[in-house]
């Protein structure tokens, strides 16, 4: 991790100007994929909630798996684990295909309720089909939500059979629907930048929040929250993960204390923005349990990378040894101390590294 923080520290300067002008569209799914997924749709069990939704069936015996032991298999019954895909495509309701710039794999203890999250770097040089090796944000491109999962099993040695995807940010009403968070502190540097991004996500919402001064216990609205977690250059990535956990547990903690009535207008107003594989039986299984769900820890996927340009593709995270961060994402995941990586995974591990010299 530290071999990481040096060498990207350069590349972040680099291209700090040219970061602020990515497409205004990529506002920070991460936030609102994991509140769609973990708050609004186990309460979507009435059936006219569910038919808002886009859907794509997935049959489950459809969806490649790798070759796994038994003991592996053992320990992944033990959690739901659903895959979410946050789309960078140009029109709302296209969820068959478009690069998946938000990748998260989510494991669910049916035992706890505990939730971990583990986010893949969308730039992970990952085989993303039958050895064509990409960035792992290319797979929903290459064949929608059923390819893209299938790429997470085949590269991370998972069983995930669903999905959730949205195709657009609604986190601003989500967050001014909740009644706003409150930031235990913000730093006279994070407020600046804070507030540099509340113009450019006014413009882009059509909102007209203010600044905010540094400090403790500072309550933002959605457009400031929005601009909160989208802070790139105070401490990096790791910083910004921080700040993204900050408010997914915040929306997390409210929405699962607010009322009928707030819950039914954050349904009303985000459900038509996604789309799942899951059924309403499954979509039932899961509202039982979400009283006792919990968050737990989040991290990103590879633990341990490089950036570096692979031939004509560009930039890329490459895996130190794919099959050493799988052994890590299982253990994280699914707490499997035993986890013994597939042939295929070590077959993967040893091409990634045959390719890119990592």
């Amino acid at each position: 991790m530290a071999r990481d923080a040096q060498s990207g520290r350069g590349r972040e300067g680099r291209r700090k100007i040219s970061r602020r002008k990515r497409q205004k569209r990529k506002i920070i799914l991460i936030v609102v994929v994991i509140l769609l997924a973990l708050i609004m749709i186990p309460l979507a069990f009435s059936w006219s909630k569910y038919e808002k939704m886009g859907k794509i069936v997935i049959k489950d015996k459809d969806v490649k798996i790798n070759q796994l032991d038994s003991d592996t298999k053992k320990a992944l019954e033990g959690y739901e684990s659903i895959a979410l895909f946050g789309l960078d495509n140009r029109t709302t309701g296209s969820y068959e295909s478009g690069n998946s710039d938000t990748i998260i794999v989510v494991s669910i203890n049916k035992e706890t309720g505990e939730i971990k999250m583990a986010s893949v770097y969308r730039d992970t040089y990952l085989d993303i089909d039958e050895n064509k090796f990409r960035k792992a944000n290319a797979a929903y491109a290459n064949g929608g939500p059923k390819k893209a999962i299938e790429m997470l099993n085949k590269n991370l040695d998972l069983d995930i059979t669903d999905y959730v995807s949205v195709d657009f940010n609604a986190l601003v009403d989500a967050i001014d629907l909740l009644g706003g968070i409150d930031i235990d502190e913000l730093s006279p540097e994070e407020a600046k930048w804070l507030n540099g991004y509340v113009v450019e996500t006014n413009e882009v919402t059509g909102h007209n929040s203010g600044n905010v001064s540094a400090g403790t216990n500072v309550h933002l609205d959605g457009v400031q929250a929005t601009s909160y977690a989208r802070i790139r250059y105070v401490g990096l990535d790791y910083e910004r993960t921080n700040r993204q956990r900050t408010i997914i547990t915040k929306m997390f903690e409210k929405a699962k204390n607010c009322d009928l009535l707030t819950l039914n207008s954050l349904m009303d107003k985000l459900l038509p923005q996604i789309s799942t594989s899951l059924s309403p039986t499954e979509l039932l299984g899961l509202a039982g349990n979400v009283t006792k769900y919990h968050m737990g820890e989040n991290t990103g996927f590879p633990f341990d990378k490089e950036s570096h340009d692979v031939g004509n593709m560009g930039d890329m995270v490459i895996p130190l040894d794919l099959e050493k961060n799988v052994i890590q994402l299982h253990q994280f995941l699914y707490s499997n101390e035993t986890y013994s990586p597939s042939q295929t995974v070590k077959e993967l591990s040893e091409t990634i590294h045959s390719n890119t010299g990592y």
